[in-house]
């Protein structure tokens, strides 16, 4: 049953803006997006996301026409050990306009095919024929056998593979650069199936001045759901790219709130704003089913329970999406065909219809340093744990964690002008300063969060923590 959760809707507009590398292309649309000039969108200049990390540049090694449509690429990148492969799917020739910039869809594949699984879309989901009236840019990346779209943990020891900075940091401003694609953040949105519906709402919630609408189907969405089983799927899904299990964020009796700082339900809040899709059924026998499919039911059933998570969740938080549970399907590419088409008659709408940012932001993270709609967060404390930046307007800010942070706001001051900072934590403390916006706009805050935690959030000897509840507000002298 479809149906969108009968809630308030809110929408958000931000934009990428990291440098994009250069490489030579013979690619047909390339020749305008270098003369497009810049997208209109809904999102303040302000809000477009802060640079916080310098991601090298992105080596394009060859270009292939496949059709007159669709172009496969193959990259270079210090991110992965191997090249890797993207497919793009560009307008019909018919529809091209010179000098236009048009949205982009980014639409992950599942697990467990071997490379290059950048073609899974185009060979089997039928990715090509959806689009094919469709005055958007389609780009389907690789994401490993079992990789999950993110920077793996190896143990403590980092390193490759690092899909989230590929795709985020290197992946989309070479697009950007390189085809017509507009640069605003209400013309970009991420799909995906499976491992890849994991993907999407995963990057999209890291991300959500990226990315204005993410789009699951049957997707591995809560990391949460088996909980106490002795390994799950996730645990193990990092072998078949040759790492040992729990190579993606540790294991999890140790490292539990790394898992939960990539997981979509964790994560929720900060997808608040977005047009969300959430399709799935629930692994029996369906219409589409052939006897040749009947094996995915397992798969479907074992994700099915994670959706219902995520969907209620939502439903909690009172953030609207499509929620659609069509019963019977199994685990099997005639369902995420059928569920693409129709995410694309949202999809099409959520770009004619941009719309604006919530009046007031926010974002949680667990990352020592984060940026989310032009603000940086600069935490100093001794344990991984979340950390949330929440009721964001010109006129302040909280933030809520342990030990200290340092946070640079968005540039959407007068330069050079004098304002009064106010600060009173839940602790009762409270403190005044008067600070000059420095040429960009932008205002630097020092807080104390009171004692730092030691133990990580999540693990048993760590359930006694405590967090406090910085707000500052801010007005011009």
């Amino acid at each position: 049953m479809q149906r969108w959760s009968k809630l308030a809707p809110i929408a958000a507009a931000v934009t990428l803006a990291f440098t994009a590398g250069t490489a030579p292309s013979t690619s047909p649309i390339v020749s305008t997006a270098a003369a497009a000039s810049p997208s209109k969108g809904t999102t303040p200049d302000w809000a477009r996301p802060a640079s916080i990390t310098t991601y090298e540049k992105l080596q394009l090694l060859s270009d292939t026409q496949l059709t007159d449509r669709m172009h496969e690429l193959i990259f270079q990148t210090p991110y992965l050990d191997t090249p890797t492969s993207v497919r793009v799917l560009l307008p019909a020739p018919g529809l091209r306009v010179p000098g236009k910039r048009y949205p982009s869809l980014y639409l992950l594949h599942g697990c467990c095919d071997p490379a290059p699984q950048s073609r899974g879309w185009t060979v089997k989901g039928g990715a090509e024929e959806a689009t094919a009236e469709d005055s958007m840019i389609v780009v389907m990346p690789e994401g490993g056998m079992g990789g999950f779209y993110s920077d793996w943990y190896n143990n403590g020891a980092g390193g490759n593979p690092r899909w989230e900075s590929y795709i985020i940091g290197q992946l989309i401003p070479w697009i950007d650069g390189h085809y017509a694609t507009s640069t605003d953040r209400s013309q970009r949105a991420i799909a995906g199936l499976s491992m890849g519906g994991y993907g999407a709402l995963s990057l999209a919630a890291r991300h959500p001045d990226t990315f204005v609408s993410a789009s699951s189907f049957s997707g591995a969405v809560d990391s949460n759901a088996y909980l106490g089983a002795s390994s799950t799927v996730d645990d193990v899904l990092g072998t078949q790219d040759g790492q040992f299990p729990d190579s993606v964020y540790g294991p999890r009796a140790t490292e539990e709130v790394r898992w939960r700082g990539h997981n979509p339900v964790d994560l929720a809040e900060n997808l608040r704003g977005m047009s969300l899709q959430i399709r799935t059924g629930n692994g029996l026998p369906g219409p589409l089913d052939t006897p040749d499919t009947l094996a995915g039911g397992s798969v479907e059933t074992y994700v099915y329970p994670q959706n219902l998570n995520l969907h209620d969740r939502l439903n909690n938080l009172g953030i609207t999406h499509l929620w659609d549970d069509y019963g019977p399907g199994t685990h099997s590419w005639a369902y995420w065909k059928r569920d693409l088409i129709d995410t694309l008659k949202t999809l099409r709408q959520v770009f004619a219809e941009p719309t604006a940012l919530p009046d007031e932001l926010s974002f949680t993270s667990v990352e020592p340093t984060f940026q989310a709609y032009g603000y940086v967060v600069r935490t100093t404390r001794k344990a991984a744990e979340f950390a949330t930046l929440e009721g964001i307007t010109a006129n302040g800010f909280r933030l809520t964690g342990s030990g200290g942070a340092t946070v640079t706001t968005a540039p959407r001051y007068k330069p050079g002008a004098s304002y009064r900072i106010s600060t009173v934590t839940s602790q009762g403390e409270s403190n005044m300063t008067v600070q000059r916006a420095d040429t960009r706009g932008n205002l630097t805050i020092a807080l104390g969060l009171g004692p730092s935690n030691t133990v990580q959030q999540y693990q048993v000897h760590g359930l006694l923590r405590s967090s406090v509840t910085a707000t500052v507000t801010i007005s011009p002298v």
